[in-house]
């Protein structure tokens, strides 16, 4: 035995601590829950401060907070999003499937 721990000591110990930290993580990375965020497929003229205003009483972040979340979680860049996008927002889905917003629609 002691002869393969010399041999393997560090193989061992980095297949130890690999597991650990896949164990860790596991753990401490949430799922979300899907009930709370909306597709929402972009139409011409929406833009991301829009659907903060829109959406402002269905989640509990601020306007910029909003933005940096759908910027985020859906690899936008400085709040760029096209006609035909799909977004996740993070807003629990209570509204009929049409919104008031001029040009936005779920999913």
């Amino acid at each position: 035995m002691k002869k393969l721990w010399d041999s393997y000591s560090y193989a061992i110990i980095l297949v130890v601590l690999s597991f650990g930290l896949s164990v860790f993580f596991a753990l401490k990375t949430e799922v979300p829950n899907q009930d709370e965020f909306v597709k929402v497929v972009v139409r011409e003229g929406d833009s991301i401060w829009k659907m903060a205003g829109y959406f402002g009483d269905e989640h509990d972040l601020s306007a910029e907070e909003f933005v940096k979340w759908v910027e985020n979680n859906n690899g936008v860049s400085y709040g760029k999003i096209y006609p035909g996008e799909e977004l996740i927002i993070p807003v629990k889905e209570t509204r009929p499937h049409e919104t008031n917003l001029a040009s936005s629609y779920f999913e």
